[in-house]
Protein backbone atom coordinates (compact mmCIF):
# COMPACT_ATOMS: atom_id res chain seq x y z
CA UNK A 1 0.00 0.00 0.00
CA UNK A 2 1.50 3.67 -0.70
CA UNK A 3 2.25 5.41 2.12
CA UNK A 4 -0.34 8.74 2.39
CA UNK A 5 3.08 10.79 2.58
CA UNK A 6 3.59 9.85 -0.60
CA UNK A 7 0.98 10.44 -2.15
CA UNK A 8 0.94 12.88 -4.79
CA UNK A 9 -0.89 16.33 -4.41
CA UNK A 10 -2.80 17.96 -7.64
CA UNK A 11 -5.46 20.07 -8.13
CA UNK A 12 -8.22 16.98 -8.30
CA UNK A 13 -7.50 15.53 -4.75
CA UNK A 14 -6.74 18.58 -2.72
CA UNK A 15 -9.73 18.87 -1.40
CA UNK A 16 -9.77 14.89 -0.46
CA UNK A 17 -6.54 15.42 1.51
CA UNK A 18 -8.14 18.26 3.27
CA UNK A 19 -11.32 16.54 4.44
CA UNK A 20 -9.63 13.78 5.24
CA UNK A 21 -6.97 15.79 7.96
CA UNK A 22 -9.80 17.55 9.11
CA UNK A 23 -11.76 13.93 10.28
CA UNK A 24 -8.37 12.24 11.66
CA UNK A 25 -8.60 15.41 13.98
CA UNK A 26 -11.56 15.37 15.04
CA UNK A 27 -11.57 11.78 15.77
CA UNK A 28 -8.75 12.47 17.96
CA UNK A 29 -10.77 14.81 19.87
CA UNK A 30 -13.37 12.24 20.17
CA UNK A 31 -15.64 13.92 17.76
CA UNK A 32 -16.80 11.67 14.98
CA UNK A 33 -16.81 13.24 11.66
CA UNK A 34 -17.98 11.89 8.32
CA UNK A 35 -16.77 12.19 4.56
CA UNK A 36 -18.27 10.60 1.45
CA UNK A 37 -16.01 11.31 -1.46
CA UNK A 38 -17.25 10.53 -4.84
CA UNK A 39 -15.42 10.96 -8.60
CA UNK A 40 -14.87 8.97 -11.70
CA UNK A 41 -13.39 5.61 -11.15
CA UNK A 42 -9.35 5.29 -11.22
CA UNK A 43 -9.14 8.60 -9.71
CA UNK A 44 -7.29 7.37 -6.14
CA UNK A 45 -10.33 8.08 -4.24
CA UNK A 46 -9.82 4.20 -2.09
CA UNK A 47 -5.90 4.86 -2.13
CA UNK A 48 -6.07 8.47 -0.37
CA UNK A 49 -8.47 6.85 2.19
CA UNK A 50 -6.93 3.61 2.96
CA UNK A 51 -3.63 5.12 3.33
CA UNK A 52 -4.61 7.71 6.06
CA UNK A 53 -3.72 4.63 8.66
CA UNK A 54 -0.25 5.90 8.57
CA UNK A 55 -0.87 8.83 10.46
CA UNK A 56 -3.87 8.18 12.74
CA UNK A 57 -2.01 8.27 16.61
CA UNK A 58 -2.90 4.69 18.08
CA UNK A 59 -5.26 4.67 20.89
CA UNK A 60 -4.95 3.20 24.63
CA UNK A 61 -8.06 0.61 25.82
CA UNK A 62 -8.51 -1.61 28.26
CA UNK A 63 -6.03 -4.78 27.84
CA UNK A 64 -8.20 -7.17 25.63
CA UNK A 65 -11.27 -5.16 25.16
CA UNK A 66 -12.59 -5.54 21.65
CA UNK A 67 -14.67 -2.74 22.46
CA UNK A 68 -11.59 -0.77 22.21
CA UNK A 69 -12.80 0.63 25.82
CA UNK A 70 -11.55 3.55 27.06
CA UNK A 71 -9.76 3.24 30.58
CA UNK A 72 -11.53 6.34 31.89
CA UNK A 73 -14.66 5.64 29.58
CA UNK A 74 -15.60 2.15 29.82
CA UNK A 75 -18.83 1.14 27.59
CA UNK A 76 -18.63 -2.25 26.76
CA UNK A 77 -20.61 -5.03 28.49
CA UNK A 78 -18.03 -5.99 29.93
CA UNK A 79 -16.06 -3.19 31.35
CA UNK A 80 -18.99 -0.83 32.04
CA UNK A 81 -19.32 -1.30 35.63
CA UNK A 82 -16.28 -1.97 36.43
CA UNK A 83 -14.75 0.56 39.10
CA UNK A 84 -11.49 2.07 38.61
CA UNK A 85 -9.43 -0.53 40.94
CA UNK A 86 -10.98 -3.13 39.04
CA UNK A 87 -9.80 -2.18 35.61
CA UNK A 88 -6.18 -0.96 36.64
CA UNK A 89 -6.03 -4.29 37.61
CA UNK A 90 -6.70 -5.53 34.55
CA UNK A 91 -3.97 -2.89 32.96
CA UNK A 92 -4.17 -1.36 29.55
CA UNK A 93 -2.86 -1.43 25.93
CA UNK A 94 -2.10 0.69 23.39
CA UNK A 95 -3.27 -0.81 20.10
CA UNK A 96 -3.31 1.19 15.99
CA UNK A 97 -6.16 3.11 15.73
CA UNK A 98 -9.37 0.64 14.29
CA UNK A 99 -9.58 1.29 10.38
CA UNK A 100 -11.99 -1.60 9.22
CA UNK A 101 -14.34 -1.72 6.53
CA UNK A 102 -17.63 -2.48 5.57
CA UNK A 103 -17.83 -5.17 2.36
CA UNK A 104 -20.79 -5.54 -0.18
CA UNK A 105 -21.29 -9.25 1.39
CA UNK A 106 -22.10 -8.18 4.73
CA UNK A 107 -24.91 -9.43 7.23
CA UNK A 108 -26.39 -7.29 10.05
CA UNK A 109 -24.90 -9.81 12.51
CA UNK A 110 -21.66 -8.89 11.27
CA UNK A 111 -21.80 -5.70 10.88
CA UNK A 112 -23.43 -5.04 14.15
CA UNK A 113 -23.07 -8.22 16.51
CA UNK A 114 -24.67 -11.67 16.85
CA UNK A 115 -23.94 -14.41 19.91
CA UNK A 116 -20.62 -15.59 20.59
CA UNK A 117 -20.91 -18.96 19.15
CA UNK A 118 -17.57 -19.92 20.78
CA UNK A 119 -18.72 -18.86 24.28
CA UNK A 120 -21.98 -20.48 24.20
CA UNK A 121 -20.76 -23.93 23.29
CA UNK A 122 -17.67 -23.89 25.77
CA UNK A 123 -18.15 -27.26 27.66
CA UNK A 124 -16.19 -26.20 31.00
CA UNK A 125 -18.40 -22.35 30.92
CA UNK A 126 -20.75 -22.35 28.62
CA UNK A 127 -22.23 -18.27 28.74
CA UNK A 128 -24.17 -16.74 26.48
CA UNK A 129 -22.36 -13.51 25.34
CA UNK A 130 -22.23 -10.97 22.51
CA UNK A 131 -19.79 -11.33 19.65
CA UNK A 132 -18.73 -7.34 18.64
CA UNK A 133 -19.58 -6.49 14.84
CA UNK A 134 -17.29 -4.52 12.91
CA UNK A 135 -19.20 -1.14 13.74
CA UNK A 136 -18.30 -2.00 17.66
CA UNK A 137 -14.46 -2.97 16.72
CA UNK A 138 -14.20 -0.32 15.03
CA UNK A 139 -14.84 2.09 18.40
CA UNK A 140 -12.64 5.27 18.54
CA UNK A 141 -11.82 5.01 14.48
CA UNK A 142 -12.87 4.57 10.87
CA UNK A 143 -15.32 2.75 8.78
CA UNK A 144 -14.75 2.70 6.04
CA UNK A 145 -17.82 1.84 3.03
CA UNK A 146 -16.36 1.74 -0.86
CA UNK A 147 -18.57 2.25 -3.34
CA UNK A 148 -21.78 2.73 -0.77
CA UNK A 149 -24.37 3.63 -3.51
CA UNK A 150 -24.20 0.36 -4.49
CA UNK A 151 -24.42 -0.99 -0.86
CA UNK A 152 -27.41 1.66 -0.32
CA UNK A 153 -29.39 -0.36 -3.06
CA UNK A 154 -28.18 -3.81 -2.56
CA UNK A 155 -27.97 -4.21 1.45
CA UNK A 156 -30.75 -1.44 2.89
CA UNK A 157 -30.72 -2.66 5.88
CA UNK A 158 -26.90 -2.17 6.34
CA UNK A 159 -27.71 1.13 5.30
CA UNK A 160 -30.64 1.64 8.06
CA UNK A 161 -27.75 0.53 10.07
CA UNK A 162 -25.51 3.46 9.35
CA UNK A 163 -28.45 5.73 9.29
CA UNK A 164 -28.88 4.97 13.25
CA UNK A 165 -24.78 4.70 14.09
CA UNK A 166 -24.63 8.78 11.92
CA UNK A 167 -27.67 10.36 13.27
CA UNK A 168 -26.31 11.01 16.83
CA UNK A 169 -22.71 12.05 17.82
CA UNK A 170 -21.56 10.02 19.29
CA UNK A 171 -23.57 7.12 17.71
CA UNK A 172 -25.21 4.20 19.02
CA UNK A 173 -26.49 0.88 17.68
CA UNK A 174 -28.62 -1.78 18.75
CA UNK A 175 -28.05 -5.60 19.44
CA UNK A 176 -30.91 -7.77 19.51
CA UNK A 177 -30.64 -11.49 19.36
CA UNK A 178 -33.37 -14.24 20.04
CA UNK A 179 -33.09 -15.45 24.03
CA UNK A 180 -30.98 -12.18 25.25
CA UNK A 181 -31.26 -8.72 26.49
CA UNK A 182 -31.33 -5.56 24.00
CA UNK A 183 -27.91 -4.38 24.17
CA UNK A 184 -27.08 -0.85 23.66
CA UNK A 185 -23.70 0.74 23.01
CA UNK A 186 -22.16 4.05 22.06
CA UNK A 187 -20.19 4.31 19.42
CA UNK A 188 -17.45 6.86 18.64
CA UNK A 189 -17.12 5.89 14.71
CA UNK A 190 -15.90 8.17 11.99
CA UNK A 191 -17.51 6.94 8.88
CA UNK A 192 -15.97 7.07 5.57
CA UNK A 193 -16.85 6.50 2.09
CA UNK A 194 -16.32 6.05 -1.48
CA UNK A 195 -18.83 6.18 -4.66
CA UNK A 196 -18.49 6.69 -8.47
CA UNK A 197 -21.73 8.59 -8.78
CA UNK A 198 -21.65 7.94 -12.87
CA UNK A 199 -22.28 4.71 -12.28
CA UNK A 200 -25.36 2.40 -11.68
CA UNK A 201 -27.62 2.58 -9.26
CA UNK A 202 -26.24 6.38 -9.21
CA UNK A 203 -25.16 9.13 -7.02
CA UNK A 204 -26.07 8.64 -3.28
CA UNK A 205 -28.12 11.26 -3.25
CA UNK A 206 -30.45 10.37 -5.35
CA UNK A 207 -30.62 6.82 -3.50
CA UNK A 208 -31.10 7.28 -0.02
CA UNK A 209 -31.25 11.28 0.32
CA UNK A 210 -31.38 10.75 4.47
CA UNK A 211 -27.70 8.83 4.24
CA UNK A 212 -26.11 11.29 1.91
CA UNK A 213 -27.27 14.05 4.86
CA UNK A 214 -25.98 12.07 6.99
CA UNK A 215 -21.90 12.63 6.10
CA UNK A 216 -20.55 16.03 7.63
CA UNK A 217 -18.31 16.39 4.11
CA UNK A 218 -18.98 15.96 0.76
CA UNK A 219 -15.86 15.67 -1.76
CA UNK A 220 -16.39 16.13 -5.63
CA UNK A 221 -12.60 13.96 -6.77
CA UNK A 222 -11.14 15.47 -9.91
CA UNK A 223 -8.80 14.03 -11.92
CA UNK A 224 -5.17 15.64 -12.58
CA UNK A 225 -4.74 18.34 -14.56
CA UNK A 226 -0.81 18.79 -14.90
CA UNK A 227 1.46 17.19 -16.73
CA UNK A 228 4.07 16.89 -13.67
CA UNK A 229 1.50 15.19 -11.67
CA UNK A 230 0.44 12.72 -13.38
CA UNK A 231 4.47 11.87 -14.06
CA UNK A 232 5.21 12.44 -10.32
CA UNK A 233 2.22 9.32 -9.72
CA UNK A 234 3.96 7.58 -12.21
CA UNK A 235 7.45 7.85 -10.99
CA UNK A 236 6.31 6.87 -7.60
CA UNK A 237 7.84 3.40 -6.67
CA UNK A 238 6.21 2.58 -3.27
CA UNK A 239 9.74 3.06 -1.28
CA UNK A 240 9.49 3.63 2.47
CA UNK A 241 11.46 6.41 4.41
CA UNK A 242 11.52 6.26 7.46
CA UNK A 243 11.58 9.44 8.53
CA UNK A 244 7.86 10.20 7.22
CA UNK A 245 6.63 6.86 6.57
CA UNK A 246 4.11 6.52 9.84
CA UNK A 247 4.28 9.69 11.26
CA UNK A 248 0.89 11.19 13.06
CA UNK A 249 -1.11 13.88 11.87
CA UNK A 250 -1.46 15.90 14.95
CA UNK A 251 -1.76 19.37 15.55
CA UNK A 252 -1.29 21.70 18.97
CA UNK A 253 -4.44 22.40 20.94
CA UNK A 254 -8.14 21.43 21.37
CA UNK A 255 -11.06 21.22 18.95
CA UNK A 256 -13.54 22.77 22.25
CA UNK A 257 -10.92 25.50 22.84
CA UNK A 258 -11.84 26.95 19.31
CA UNK A 259 -14.47 30.28 19.27
CA UNK A 260 -16.56 31.82 17.78
CA UNK A 261 -17.75 35.39 18.11
CA UNK A 262 -21.45 36.71 18.07
CA UNK A 263 -20.62 37.85 14.40
CA UNK A 264 -19.68 34.63 12.98
CA UNK A 265 -22.84 32.72 14.98
CA UNK A 266 -24.90 35.30 13.20
CA UNK A 267 -23.41 34.82 9.77
CA UNK A 268 -24.03 30.77 9.95
CA UNK A 269 -27.65 31.63 11.21
CA UNK A 270 -27.98 33.54 7.75
CA UNK A 271 -26.76 31.15 5.38
CA UNK A 272 -29.60 28.76 6.87
CA UNK A 273 -32.15 31.25 7.13
CA UNK A 274 -31.58 33.62 4.03
CA UNK A 275 -30.38 30.82 2.08
CA UNK A 276 -33.22 28.05 2.29
CA UNK A 277 -31.35 25.39 3.84
CA UNK A 278 -33.34 22.16 4.86
CA UNK A 279 -31.26 20.73 7.03
CA UNK A 280 -29.82 21.89 9.98
CA UNK A 281 -27.43 19.13 10.34
CA UNK A 282 -26.05 21.47 7.28
CA UNK A 283 -25.27 24.66 9.12
CA UNK A 284 -23.90 22.29 12.30
CA UNK A 285 -21.42 20.36 10.10
CA UNK A 286 -20.30 23.78 8.63
CA UNK A 287 -19.67 25.14 12.10
CA UNK A 288 -17.69 22.00 13.13
CA UNK A 289 -15.94 22.26 9.67
CA UNK A 290 -14.72 25.83 10.30
CA UNK A 291 -13.36 24.85 13.68
CA UNK A 292 -11.44 21.88 12.16
CA UNK A 293 -10.09 24.55 9.95
CA UNK A 294 -9.17 27.25 12.35
CA UNK A 295 -7.87 24.04 14.66
CA UNK A 296 -5.09 22.85 11.73
CA UNK A 297 -4.44 26.71 10.75
CA UNK A 298 -3.22 26.99 14.60
CA UNK A 299 -6.24 29.90 15.37
CA UNK A 300 -8.18 29.96 18.39
CA UNK A 301 -11.35 31.53 16.78
CA UNK A 302 -13.36 30.99 13.52
CA UNK A 303 -12.64 33.35 11.04
CA UNK A 304 -14.84 34.10 7.44
CA UNK A 305 -12.54 32.76 5.34
CA UNK A 306 -12.98 29.32 7.17
CA UNK A 307 -16.35 29.50 6.56
CA UNK A 308 -15.51 30.08 2.82
CA UNK A 309 -13.37 26.86 2.65
CA UNK A 310 -15.72 24.85 4.05
CA UNK A 311 -19.05 25.83 2.61
CA UNK A 312 -18.66 23.84 -0.89
CA UNK A 313 -17.79 21.00 0.87
CA UNK A 314 -20.70 21.26 3.45
CA UNK A 315 -23.38 21.91 1.01
CA UNK A 316 -22.09 19.91 -1.76
CA UNK A 317 -25.17 17.01 -1.14
CA UNK A 318 -27.39 19.50 0.19
CA UNK A 319 -27.48 22.52 -1.73
CA UNK A 320 -27.46 23.13 -5.75
CA UNK A 321 -24.37 24.76 -7.34
CA UNK A 322 -26.68 28.69 -7.35
CA UNK A 323 -27.45 28.36 -3.75
CA UNK A 324 -23.51 27.78 -2.64
CA UNK A 325 -22.16 30.20 -5.47
CA UNK A 326 -24.62 32.58 -3.55
CA UNK A 327 -23.77 31.92 -0.22
CA UNK A 328 -19.66 32.21 -1.27
CA UNK A 329 -20.46 35.86 -2.43
CA UNK A 330 -22.46 36.81 0.99
CA UNK A 331 -19.52 35.76 2.41
CA UNK A 332 -16.88 37.65 -0.16
CA UNK A 333 -18.87 40.86 1.11
CA UNK A 334 -18.71 40.10 4.55
CA UNK A 335 -16.05 42.92 6.42
CA UNK A 336 -14.17 40.67 8.34
CA UNK A 337 -13.02 43.94 10.49
CA UNK A 338 -16.47 44.90 11.57
CA UNK A 339 -17.44 44.26 15.08
CA UNK A 340 -20.46 42.20 15.85
CA UNK A 341 -22.45 45.15 16.89
CA UNK A 342 -22.65 46.32 13.44
CA UNK A 343 -24.46 42.85 11.73
CA UNK A 344 -28.25 42.94 12.23
CA UNK A 345 -29.48 40.49 14.35
CA UNK A 346 -30.47 36.65 12.72
CA UNK A 347 -33.24 36.00 14.74
CA UNK A 348 -35.75 39.05 15.46
CA UNK A 349 -39.60 39.47 16.14
CA UNK A 350 -41.10 39.39 12.79
CA UNK A 351 -44.12 41.22 13.96
CA UNK A 352 -42.61 44.04 15.94
CA UNK A 353 -40.22 44.53 12.12
CA UNK A 354 -43.50 44.39 10.39
CA UNK A 355 -44.72 46.98 12.74
CA UNK A 356 -41.59 49.08 12.58
CA UNK A 357 -41.94 49.13 8.49
CA UNK A 358 -45.50 49.90 8.67
CA UNK A 359 -45.15 52.95 10.88
CA UNK A 360 -42.14 54.70 8.44
CA UNK A 361 -43.94 53.44 5.41
CA UNK A 362 -46.94 55.86 6.52
CA UNK A 363 -44.96 58.96 7.30
CA UNK A 364 -42.82 58.41 4.28
CA UNK A 365 -45.90 57.90 2.19
CA UNK A 366 -47.74 61.06 3.78
CA UNK A 367 -44.91 63.43 3.60
CA UNK A 368 -43.78 62.48 -0.34
CA UNK A 369 -48.01 63.55 -1.14
CA UNK A 370 -48.12 66.49 0.26
CA UNK A 371 -44.68 67.25 -1.49
CA UNK A 372 -46.10 65.78 -4.41
CA UNK A 373 -49.17 67.80 -4.32
CA UNK A 374 -47.72 70.68 -3.81
CA UNK A 375 -45.33 70.36 -7.12
CA UNK A 376 -48.25 69.73 -8.93
CA UNK A 377 -49.76 72.76 -8.02
CA UNK A 378 -46.79 74.61 -8.85
CA UNK A 379 -46.07 73.51 -12.54
CA UNK A 380 -49.33 72.75 -13.51
CA UNK A 381 -48.35 68.84 -14.23
CA UNK A 382 -51.21 67.70 -15.00
CA UNK A 383 -51.17 69.20 -18.23
CA UNK A 384 -48.69 66.59 -19.01
CA UNK A 385 -51.17 63.68 -18.00
CA UNK A 386 -51.44 61.20 -21.28
CA UNK A 387 -54.79 60.75 -22.25
CA UNK A 388 -56.08 57.08 -22.40
CA UNK A 389 -56.49 55.50 -26.15
CA UNK A 390 -60.57 55.43 -26.14
CA UNK A 391 -62.22 55.91 -29.10
CA UNK A 392 -64.66 57.31 -29.48
CA UNK A 393 -64.24 60.23 -26.69
CA UNK A 394 -66.60 59.68 -23.19
CA UNK A 395 -70.28 60.78 -23.15
CA UNK A 396 -70.82 64.35 -22.81
CA UNK A 397 -67.50 65.25 -23.66
CA UNK A 398 -66.95 67.72 -27.10
CA UNK A 399 -64.26 67.38 -29.60
CA UNK A 400 -61.17 69.61 -28.60
CA UNK A 401 -60.43 69.79 -31.51
CA UNK A 402 -63.96 71.36 -32.67
CA UNK A 403 -65.31 73.28 -29.57
CA UNK A 404 -68.14 74.84 -31.47
CA UNK A 405 -69.50 71.87 -33.55
CA UNK A 406 -72.74 69.94 -32.06
CA UNK A 407 -72.21 66.51 -31.57
CA UNK A 408 -74.57 64.81 -33.82
CA UNK A 409 -78.10 63.15 -32.15
CA UNK A 410 -77.99 60.45 -34.89
CA UNK A 411 -75.01 58.67 -33.93
CA UNK A 412 -75.20 59.25 -29.84
CA UNK A 413 -75.33 56.25 -27.87
CA UNK A 414 -77.96 55.97 -25.27
CA UNK A 415 -75.63 56.44 -22.31
CA UNK A 416 -74.38 59.66 -23.78
CA UNK A 417 -78.18 60.96 -25.03
CA UNK A 418 -78.87 59.95 -21.63
CA UNK A 419 -75.81 62.03 -19.72
CA UNK A 420 -77.16 65.11 -21.90
CA UNK A 421 -80.60 64.63 -20.84
CA UNK A 422 -79.67 65.31 -17.47
CA UNK A 423 -77.09 67.77 -17.97
CA UNK A 424 -80.12 69.90 -20.04
CA UNK A 425 -82.86 68.89 -16.95
CA UNK A 426 -80.25 69.93 -14.31
CA UNK A 427 -79.25 73.56 -15.87
CA UNK A 428 -82.93 74.73 -17.70
CA UNK A 429 -85.00 72.17 -19.09
CA UNK A 430 -86.20 74.31 -22.28
CA UNK A 431 -82.40 75.11 -22.46
CA UNK A 432 -80.59 72.95 -25.14
CA UNK A 433 -77.32 71.55 -23.94
CA UNK A 434 -74.16 73.52 -25.25
CA UNK A 435 -70.58 72.52 -25.02
CA UNK A 436 -68.47 73.36 -21.75
CA UNK A 437 -65.20 74.35 -22.27
CA UNK A 438 -62.14 73.21 -20.18
CA UNK A 439 -58.98 73.07 -20.43
CA UNK A 440 -57.04 69.98 -21.36
CA UNK A 441 -55.70 69.36 -17.73
CA UNK A 442 -59.09 69.05 -16.77
CA UNK A 443 -60.47 66.81 -20.14
CA UNK A 444 -57.52 64.64 -18.97
CA UNK A 445 -58.88 64.21 -15.28
CA UNK A 446 -62.42 63.77 -16.91
CA UNK A 447 -61.02 61.15 -19.37
CA UNK A 448 -59.47 58.72 -16.85
CA UNK A 449 -61.58 55.67 -16.33
CA UNK A 450 -61.91 54.49 -12.57
CA UNK A 451 -61.56 50.61 -12.74
CA UNK A 452 -63.80 50.38 -9.78
CA UNK A 453 -67.22 51.70 -10.96
CA UNK A 454 -66.94 49.92 -14.62
CA UNK A 455 -69.10 47.22 -14.97
CA UNK A 456 -67.44 44.22 -17.15
CA UNK A 457 -70.14 41.13 -18.08
CA UNK A 458 -69.17 38.22 -18.84
CA UNK A 459 -69.87 36.57 -22.44
CA UNK A 460 -73.18 35.36 -23.16
CA UNK A 461 -72.85 31.72 -23.88
CA UNK A 462 -70.47 29.09 -22.16
CA UNK A 463 -67.10 28.43 -23.93
CA UNK A 464 -66.86 25.06 -25.98
CA UNK A 465 -64.03 22.85 -25.35
CA UNK A 466 -61.79 21.96 -28.11
CA UNK A 467 -62.15 18.55 -27.54
CA UNK A 468 -65.45 19.19 -28.47
CA UNK A 469 -65.11 20.43 -32.00
CA UNK A 470 -65.24 19.13 -34.89
CA UNK A 471 -62.56 18.79 -37.17
CA UNK A 472 -63.63 21.23 -39.28
CA UNK A 473 -63.76 23.90 -37.22
CA UNK A 474 -60.10 24.11 -36.58
CA UNK A 475 -59.50 24.80 -40.17
CA UNK A 476 -59.69 28.43 -41.06
CA UNK A 477 -61.17 29.89 -44.29
CA UNK A 478 -57.51 30.87 -45.26
CA UNK A 479 -56.94 26.82 -44.77
CA UNK A 480 -59.53 25.75 -47.19
CA UNK A 481 -58.96 28.38 -49.80
CA UNK A 482 -55.57 26.90 -50.43
CA UNK A 483 -56.61 23.45 -49.78
CA UNK A 484 -59.02 24.38 -52.68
Amino acid sequence: MKSYHKLIRHDGNRELFRAVEMSVIALENGYPFHIHVQGLRGTGKTSIMRAVKDIMLPIVRIKGCMYNCHPLEPHCPEHRNLSREAIAFIGTETVPCPFLEISHSAKVGTVVGSIDLAKLTNKTDAVAALLPGTIPKAHRGIIFVDEINRLADTSPEIADVLLDLMGTKPGRIQVEETGMPTVELPVTVAVWAASNPDEDPGPLAQIRKQLADRFDLAVNMGRPSDHNAVMAILDYKGTCDSKNDGKPFTVAGKLDDITSDRMIKNVFASIYVDFGLESLRAVEGMEKAASLSALIAGRSAITIEDISGTVPLVLNNRADNATITNILKYLDNINVNNSASKFPEPLQIREQIAEDLTDKYESTVTLCGKLWNGFKRIFNVNKYAARPLIDPPLPNKTNPAKPSASPNPGKRSKASRGNNDAGSMTANANVPTQAVKTTPAERAEDNIIDPTHTVIKAPPNKATPLSALSIEQFVTSEDKKSDG
